[in-house]
């Protein structure tokens, strides 16, 4: 039998996942129910950030509220803390009291300015070359007890699924969208070479090379040397020969 609270969590993910327009608006909803689910577990006021690192795209982070947000933004920056040894071994790390633990001195200090005592680091297990971890923010030291680490862990199970579906959506979103502009980029240069065919009396190979020579040559976008050839006869400006 299903544990019910889960069930509700995986229940409310989904739906977040359904009604979110983009990442970055998925990443800013997922803090805040990361958030109020740690509060109700540990009973005190809990606030999340979440940062999310992909491939060859800038990192997104958000946070339940702004000083979430600042401080995971401050942790990366400074490239140590909790929630980035949380990413490297993949487990949760907590940082107990930032007056009595010594282990990231510089970050410690940040969190210690912005009236932070205790910390927790728990990473999202995603796709390859993508990564992503809940950086948990509590005003009181001794916060993360065993139970609150174990109900932590088990929603970062949930969050993660959602996650890595939302971005396969997203990225095949993207390539239907890379594919629809190829496409016209095609359909595009295909109408410029059936011109330039017309008018110098050539094959479609060879249509293609004066294409790509007049490119090159004067360092412009085949795409849009063909929208030029196109728009000349699409104006009525009659040519008999196209000169790369």
């Amino acid at each position: 039998m299903g544990n019910p609270k889960s069930d509700d969590q995986f229940v409310q993910l989904h739906d977040l996942v359904i009604g979110s327009s983009n990442v970055a608006d998925l990443v800013a909803e997922l803090s805040a129910v990361a958030a109020a689910n740690l509060s109700d577990a540990a009973g005190v006021l809990i606030e999340c950030g979440v940062t999310l690192r992909r491939r060859k795209r800038s990192t997104t982070i958000a946070g339940s509220s702004e000083r979430a947000a600042l401080l995971d933004k401050l942790e990366q920056a400074l490239g140590d803390g909790p929630c980035i040894a949380s990413l490297e071994a993949m487990k949760p790390v907590v940082l107990p009291d930032v007056k009595t633990d010594t282990r990231w001195p510089d970050y410690q200090k940040v969190l210690a300015e912005n009236g932070c005592r205790s910390v927790l680091g728990v990473p999202l297990a995603l796709d390859e070359n993508q990564a992503a971890a809940l950086n948990f923010f509590a005003s009181e030291p001794n916060v993360f007890a065993p139970d609150v680490i174990g109900r932590a862990e088990g929603f970062a199970d949930l969050a993660g699924r959602a996650l890595r579906l939302a971005l396969r959506i997203a990225d095949a979103q993207t390539l239907a969208e890379d594919l629809k502009s190829a496409m016209a980029n095609r359909t595009a240069i295909d109408v410029a070479c059936g011109v330039i065919m017309a008018q110098n009396r050539c094959t479609q190979d060879e249509a293609m090379a004066m294409l790509t020579k007049a490119s090159s040559h004067r360092n412009q976008k085949l795409r849009d040397l063909a929208g030029e050839v196109i728009g000349r006869v699409s104006d009525g400006t009659v040519t008999t020969h196209f000169d790369p």
